[in-house]
């Protein structure tokens, strides 16, 4: 397999987890989680989870593909 299919794969499978989380989150207390691995916004019922770890070495990894391609 192609090496892009597979950094698709894990970022599909992340977004998934990331998607999760935010009804993890009204079960289970994840302020003990640092901002930079987890980014959490909640207002009158509304979650946005991201993740600025996982968006940092998602443009380093497409840079670095793109560079040496």
């Amino acid at each position: 397999m192609h090496p892009l299919t597979w950094l698709g794969i894990a970022l599909i499978l992340t977004g998934v987890a990331l998607v999760l989380l935010p009804v993890l989150g009204k079960y289970i207390d994840l302020s003990q989680v640092p901002s930079w691995l987890i980014y959490i916004y909640h207002s009158d019922g509304f979650y946005f989870v991201t993740s600025p770890l996982l968006l940092v070495l998602s443009a380093a990894t497409l840079i670095a593909y793109f560079l040496t391609r």
